[in-house]
């Protein structure tokens, strides 16, 4: 997965690359380097 670390605040769905289950991901990046990654499963 890549993750455009010039946006301080994204959240986004993203299909998981083994199970296909949709995972919501939630980044904050502050001067280049990811602060914060949170991972959450969303199968429904």
């Amino acid at each position: 997965m890549l993750i455009d670390i010039s946006v301080e605040e994204q959240q986004y769905i993203e299909d998981c690359e083994v199970c296909c289950n949709p995972i919501q991901l939630t980044v904050s990046v502050f001067e280049g380097e990811i602060t914060r990654l949170e991972a959450e499963n969303i199968e429904q």
